[in-house]
């Protein structure tokens, strides 16, 4: 495995500039020494869902360019990429093809039939942990005229795949298969938590399946030269989980924990978190989704995880709800928050500044959201357009429109950090928490001369780097 420990941008293929060319561009006018990979968010042909429908994993949709446009970025960057391991879209020629010659189809068995579990109760459907207003089933039409119904937890267009079956492993690893052999160094397992159907549980994160499912897909993808980064939002138990099976978790309690620690100047939840979090962690502050709120239970207290929901949604568009399948009207707790990192912080460039350093010596391969990178703000434009609360961090940056935000003084100095962390050779050894009071955090890293040391004073948002030069071994200091 030679995934660089580097900093990683994360962006869609078509929202800075108009394809992948323009995103070429974009990097490497503005980033060859501040990144080491890009998580291209999928750039396949798709037909929902913001790109996570996808009709194959074989194809570059041509909007966006082709397989020499990846197979460029590819040759100077880590490449990570979306596998969607859950479903496939409607449109694909698999489900095409099931929909013309229904159970007589060679891909029939790809789906999951919900008639295979006889009677579903109002009880066993409270169980499930749903994606949309309904239940997850969908009626199929067959060309002959009768009827069936397959399993779709996210949209229509998404149709589960079966994972009984031989014929879904012989997929997954023709998908693998191909994508490593285009240059991509990380498989982001999208949805994956979805896969375990068993009635009468959550039919999500069912163990000890979902394990056995995870371990399958991570020794394929070792075999072909790439390593796995399984995409799940719950209690952090299960990042430790899957950090202990050879994969990379999320650090995904790290945004609400920070949002928390900066808006109430108050380390001790976060320090209390450092001290465990998996080493092999990859860390965001912001994605294409909202922040998210499960991760962090267990590591804050509820009280505070309601307080910051409360500071925070006078800024978002409305939260993303967990609902119940029995109940297509009942409401759960907040799922995301949806708003930008940035205005999270409400555009405090000095906070901002905070957080991403201690993002970046907090353990693990940190990933830059393109939104985040360039500082950007709330799109309520895009939101009141398309009705979609997630659109409003999915901006859309003409080419210019992005070289005009990365000249902003506070993206300058995130660009400076990014550089520092992709290229100082510290990072490669020990992580040390420091002693501080508990309205700072000071963080450390030790390899052989090598050393940096962050200061961050959460009452006032300032945040100090020191560190030991590598060739003549003089220390310096800089304000972040």
């Amino acid at each position: 495995m030679n995934l660089r420990n580097a900093v990683q941008l994360i962006c869609y293929p078509g929202r800075i500039g108009e394809g992948l060319g323009d995103l070429y561009t974009f990097i490497e006018r503005h980033l060859p020494e501040a990144i080491g990979g890009v998580h291209i968010l999928p750039f396949y042909p798709s037909n929902a869902d913001g790109g996570f429908s996808p009709l194959t994993h074989t194809e570059v949709d041509p909007a966006f360019g082709t397989w020499a446009d990846i197979e460029r970025i590819a040759s100077k960057y880590d490449i990570c990429a979306d596998l969607t391991v859950n479903h496939i879209s409607d449109e694909s020629v698999e489900f095409q093809d099931f929909i013309r010659h229904g159970h007589a189809s060679e891909y029939a068995e790809l789906f999951v039939h919900v008639e295979k579990f006889g009677e579903i109760t109002p009880d066993d459907l409270a169980r499930i942990h749903i994606r949309k207003e309904k239940e997850p089933f969908r009626t199929v039409n067959f060309a002959d005229g009768s009827q069936g119904q397959v399993w779709c937890t996210f949209t229509e267009q998404q149709v589960d795949l079966n994972y009984e079956s031989d014929k879904t492993y012989e997929l997954m690893e023709h998908y693998i298969r191909f994508l490593t052999g285009k240059g991509i160094k990380l498989l982001r397992l999208d949805a994956f938590g979805y896969t375990t159907k068993r009635i009468g549980t959550s039919c999500f994160l069912v163990e000890p399946e979902v394990y056995r499912l995870l371990e399958w897909v991570n020794e394929v993808a070792h075999q072909h030269g790439a390593e796995c980064l399984p995409e799940v939002h719950d209690h952090t138990s299960y990042q430790y989980a899957i950090g202990r099976r050879n994969m990379h978790p999320y650090g995904f309690a790290l945004p609400p924990l920070l949002l928390y620690s900066l808006l109430d100047a108050n380390s001790v939840y976060l320090k209390n978190w450092l001290r465990m979090c998996p080493r092999n962690q990859v860390t965001v502050l912001d994605t294409h989704d909202g922040i998210c709120i499960p991760d962090v239970e267990g590591v804050l207290p509820e009280n505070e995880i309601r307080s910051l929901i409360d500071n925070i949604d006078a800024r978002s568009a409305d939260p993303i709800l967990r609902r119940s399948a029995a109940n297509i009207h009942s409401v759960g707790s907040i799922y995301q928050l949806t708003c930008t990192f940035y205005d999270a912080l409400m555009r405090n460039d000095d906070a901002y500044i905070a957080a991403r350093a201690i993002q970046f010596f907090t353990p693990g391969i940190p990933q830059v959201y393109y939104v985040g990178l360039l500082a950007g703000c709330n799109d309520h434009e895009l939101l009141e357009k398309t009705g979609e609360p997630r659109d409003i961090n999915r901006h859309h940056y003409s080419l210019a429109e992005a070289d005009e935000a990365m000249a902003q003084p506070v993206v300058q100095r995130l660009k400076l950090l990014m550089e520092f962390r992709s290229r100082y050779p510290a990072f490669d050894g020990r992580f040390e928490l420091n002693y501080s009071n508990d309205s700072s955090v000071a963080m450390a890293w030790r390899h052989g001369d090598c050393y940096c040391h962050l200061f961050v004073d959460l009452k006032f948002n300032t945040a100090r780097i020191r560190y030991v030069d590598e060739k003549s071994l003089e220390e310096h200091s800089f304000q972040c």
